[in-house]
């Protein structure tokens, strides 16, 4: 076993082998990136206590001597918060294999990850979170940060309370999201069956869609606006509660959408000069001026 205690900013370079990492910190940041080569740990601020480092097993651990993984757990986090927010902060980056699991906690932290292959699990209070071109399992878990991803394939899974939600050029072949208030924007590219299934009380939820785009659709609210751009698809409802109701293409896919009070709002991308023929499906996507998520590698 190795460890290192880290009060002062400093750099790590760690040969040996690492295929699992555990970070958990306060405020400040964490960036983490996938490249060949060795683990790399570095630390350009830090204030409070210091960090303690630890490697075993091939698991190594980003941490203070008292903050323990269950603190970040969804039903933990406000106590988290009012115990450390302002007594400790540190700006961490590592780059790692892409096939490290990767395991971060934080209270108020900004977190960025991009180009793991291994399953990814994010908890944080307020701080932003931003997952870029993953492709293995991802669960994020937010109460009032927001979650942003780009290009993941994998499976993503999001819970927030107020924490905003926005997917660009999304592949997941299952994406669930539940919140209580944060509004959820979705800009789906499908060349294959995805599964979709969206929960919300209060927040929005808009969703873009190829086409062609091959899903069965039921969308559900009990008194939000309701926006549909498919002509397949039907809206009705009564007392206040409307829904859309169809299928578009073959419906090998699904959609479901579920809110109380939140307005619900179904696009389609407009066509294009640069878009493949209508016969083909469609990847959709903002803008890249408008969907460009910074690399962590220009952060670090």
């Amino acid at each position: 076993m190795s460890d290192w205690s880290i009060d002062a900013p400093r750099t790590l370079t760690i040969e040996q082998p690492v295929d699992r990492l555990r970070v958990r910190t306060v405020a400040g940041a964490v960036n983490v990136v996938a490249v060949d080569g060795p683990t790399r740990l570095e630390v350009t601020e830090i204030e409070g206590p210091p960090l303690q480092v630890s490697l075993e097993g091939g698991e190594l651990t980003v941490s203070y001597d008292d903050l323990a993984w269950k603190d970040f757990h969804l039903k933990s986090l406000p106590a988290a918060i009012s115990q450390w927010r302002t007594k400790r902060r540190a700006v961490v980056s590592l780059a790692v294999a892409p096939g490290t699991r990767i395991e971060l906690g934080s209270v108020s932290s900004d977190t960025v990850i991009s180009g793991v292959t291994a399953p990814v699990t994010v908890h944080s209070a307020s701080g932003a979170i931003t997952l870029v071109r993953l492709s293995g399992p991802v669960e994020a878990n937010s109460v009032n940060g927001n979650v942003q991803a780009q290009s993941v394939s994998g499976d993503l899974k999001v819970n927030t309370i107020s924490g905003e939600l926005t997917v660009f050029e999304g592949t997941s072949g299952k994406l669930k999201a539940n919140s209580v208030s944060g509004s959820m924007t979705l800009d789906l590219a499908h060349d294959h069956a995805t599964d979709v299934s969206l929960s919300n009380v209060s927040g929005e939820v808009a969703v873009r869609l190829p086409a062609p785009t091959d899903a069965q659709v039921r969308a559900n609210t009990t008194s939000g606006d309701v926006s549909n751009a498919f002509d397949e698809l039907r809206v009705g409802g009564t007392w206040g509660a409307k829904q859309v109701t169809g299928t578009l293409g073959k419906g090998t896919g699904t959609l479901k959408i579920t809110t109380i009070s939140g307005a619900v709002a179904l696009l389609r991308r407009p066509a294009t000069e640069d878009d493949t023929p209508a016969d083909s499906p469609r990847a959709i996507g903002l803008a890249k001026s408008d969907a460009r998520l910074e690399d962590p590698e220009d952060q670090a």
